[in-house]
C-alpha cells in the first residue's frame, strides 16, 4: 500500500512537499513515480525515480521547480515542489512499478505502475 500525504493550499510562488509512505512490501527495488490529475483533465506524469535514486525524470512543466527523492530505508518517496503555479493544482498520486522503466517514456506511462496511492490534493491560489 502507498499512502500519500502533505497536500494543501499554498499561494502561487510558494512551496510544498508531498510524501508517499509504502507499507506491506519493500519498494526499495521499485521505480517510484508521481502523477497528477487536475479537474477535467487526464492524469499526467510529473516525476519518477528509479530504485537507486540516482536516475530521475521530470515532466517539462515542472523541470527546475520540482525535485523527487527517495529514502529506501524508510520506504518513502517525496516530491519537493517550489515556485508553485496555479496550473500545478491537482490531486497528486504516488505510484510504484516493479519494472525498471529504463526509458523516459516508460517511466511516464501510468499503465506500467501496478501500485497506486490514494492521492493528495494540492491547491495553488493565484
Amino acid at each position: 500500500q502507498l499512502q500519500a500525504s502533505g497536500g494543501g493550499l499554498v499561494q502561487a510562488g510558494g512551496s510544498l512537499r508531498v510524501s508517499c509512505a509504502a507499507s506491506g512490501r519493500t519498494f526499495s527495488s521499485y521505480t517510484m513515480g508521481w502523477f497528477r490529475q487536475a479537474p477535467g483533465k487526464e492524469r499526467e506524469f510529473v516525476s519518477g525515480i528509479r530504485w537507486s535514486g540516482g536516475d530521475t525524470n521530470y515532466a517539462d512543466s515542472v523541470k527546475g521547480r520540482f525535485t523527487i527523492s527517495r529514502d529506501n530505508r524508510k520506504n518513502t518517496v517525496s516530491l519537493q515542489m517550489n515556485s508553485l503555479k496555479p496550473e500545478d493544482t491537482a490531486v497528486y498520486y504516488c505510484a510504484a512499478s516493479r519494472y525498471t522503466l529504463s526509458t523516459t517514456q516508460a517511466m511516464g506511462t501510468s499503465t506500467l505502475y501496478p501500485y497506486w496511492g490514494q492521492g493528495t490534493l494540492v491547491t495553488v491560489s493565484s
